[in-house]
């Protein structure tokens, strides 16, 4: 599979959290960091996502947010 984004991170699907029409997924890095993404439900179960199985994040945005205190 070749992507455009160029960051693209493997990890493994820490735990899945449904809602009525979305699930939050979050996905584990090899470092212990973790990201979440919202999808639909209908996109978990096309992908084939489980709670323990490889998963790719992609992150392509024009936009990045940062804060500090």
């Amino acid at each position: 599979m070749k992507l455009s984004a160029r960051n693209v991170l493997k990890g493994k699907v820490k735990s899945i959290t449904d809602g009525m029409v979305n699930a939050e997924v979050i996905v584990e890095l090899p470092g212990g960091q973790e990201i979440a993404s919202v999808v639909t439900k209908t996109s978990v179960q096309s992908l084939g996502l489980v709670v323990g199985g490889d998963a790719y994040v992609v992150i392509k945005a024009t936009n990045v947010m940062l804060g500090a205190d």
